[in-house]
């Protein structure tokens, strides 16, 4: 695999630095670079700009509405987004659900529902972790009973990230108990509106209202909103949590944090010496930027495979797991850079007090905390690692 850029690359780089130039806002990057919470408004505003330039599905085929790019400009905008400071493309429908209805969906669901996620009608988010199976999610207890034409729908779903903002969510339901946990799991789509249908706020350590729990009772869901066969959506699970655990590597965020890493040891002091200067942290530093190259090459491994139709196999685990560790080591070099100028709840007092204080500093304890979910959600690191031994040892 060559790892240089062609010239088209290059070029391709170029016009994505100018379009995030010349359609980014100043707002959004100062609440970005300030770890505001984005609203909904925000993100739906981000969304259409970049599906004005057919650049919001990166995954998605050209016949779907995607760009049809291929994996190294795919790497590529996401690199320039991350550096720009652009928010996140919001996940669930664009990076989960679509992949899973081009390969899984009917002709008449592809139809219907990929232009709603592209035009920002429909706002999914996704009901898979429960109170009792989060990286054990096999034992799931959700239940869909068959009634005629529907599924009647009771159980709860938690850590619903984003889902006050969702009009739809996708879940994954018990329609039997025979067999090995695994295979009596479907995968089902249900409006939100739909009655018996509570959405509960979870308010995170350093503040931040992002997750939420979902209760269902007697939710009634017609059968034909169901994803592939019944009891087969073991198979749809893993297929998407591939594609989750790849965006949760976030290399090009973890590249643009690092470079502020780097920039801000050039402005703290230590005993009258900049914290550049400090051998052992910046080792630390060093030993980061060692291991994110080493995922970036790996990334663009991963996004080749896919690219050509091949499985990735154990590399999202892999990802998953390098990329959450990095993510938390720089937040964690960040967090100790700073000192008390990393509070989650800054007062004017504190920040007076500091000789270095910049204003994009001032919550980066609030990040720290927040990013400690990254090793958990998506399969925790302690079940990918078990997925990487069974896989390559057969243990």
């Amino acid at each position: 695999m060559d790892l240089n850029f062609t010239a088209e690359e290059d070029a391709f780089r170029a016009e994505v630095r100018q379009f995030l130039k010349d359609n980014l806002s100043d707002e959004i990057v100062a609440k970005m670079r300030g770890m505001e919470e984005l609203t909904k408004e925000d993100l739906e505003s981000w969304h259409a700009t970049l599906q004005s330039r057919n650049w919001l599905a990166a995954g998605w085929p050209v016949e779907h509405g995607g760009p049809g790019w291929n994996a190294t400009q795919r790497h590529i905008f996401d690199e320039e987004c991350a550096a720009a400071n652009a928010p996140r493309i919001v996940p669930f429908g664009l990076g989960m659900l679509g992949p899973v209805l081009l390969k899984f969906g009917t002709e008449e669901q592809k139809a219907e529902i990929l232009p709603r996620i592209l035009d920002g009608t429909d706002w999914w988010c996704q009901g898979y972790s429960e109170p009792g199976a989060g990286s054990d999610l096999a034992s799931l207890k959700t239940k869909a009973e068959r009634d005629g034409d529907d599924y009647i729908i009771n159980g709860q779903k938690t850590w619903t990230t984003l889902g006050q903002h969702a009009n739809k969510i996708f879940c994954l339901v018990r329609t039997s108990s025979e067999g090995k946990p695994q295979e009596g799991i479907s995968f089902v789509l249900v409006d939100i509106d739909t009655p018996g249908i509570e959405m509960r706020p979870i308010r995170l350590l350093e503040g931040g209202y992002e997750v939420n729990e979902v209760f269902f009772t007697d939710v009634r869901v017609p059968v034909a909103n169901r994803v592939g066969e019944e009891n087969e959506g073991w198979t749809i699970a893993k297929y998407l949590l591939t594609h989750e655990r790849t965006n949760i590597a976030g290399v090009g965020a973890s590249t643009q944090a690092l470079a502020e890493l780097k920039m801000l040891a050039a402005k703290v002091s230590r005993k009258g010496k900049p914290l550049s200067t400090d051998p052992i942290f910046m080792a630390k530093v060093a030993e980061t930027e060692i291991d994110l190259e080493a995922m970036r090459i790996t990334n663009l491994r991963m996004l080749s495979a896919d690219a050509t139709g091949r499985e990735a196999g154990t590399v999202s685990s892999m990802l998953k797991i390098k990329g959450t560790v990095i993510r938390q080591s720089i937040n964690d070099l960040a967090r100790r850079a700073l000192g008390p100028a990393a509070c989650p709840f800054p007062s004017e007092e504190v920040i007076g007090n500091l000789a270095v204080a910049p204003p994009e500093a001032a919550r980066n304890a609030a990040d720290y905390f927040n990013n400690r979910k990254l090793s958990i959600f998506g399969g925790s690191n302690e079940i990918q690692r078990n997925i990487i031994t069974k896989n390559l040892f057969g243990a």
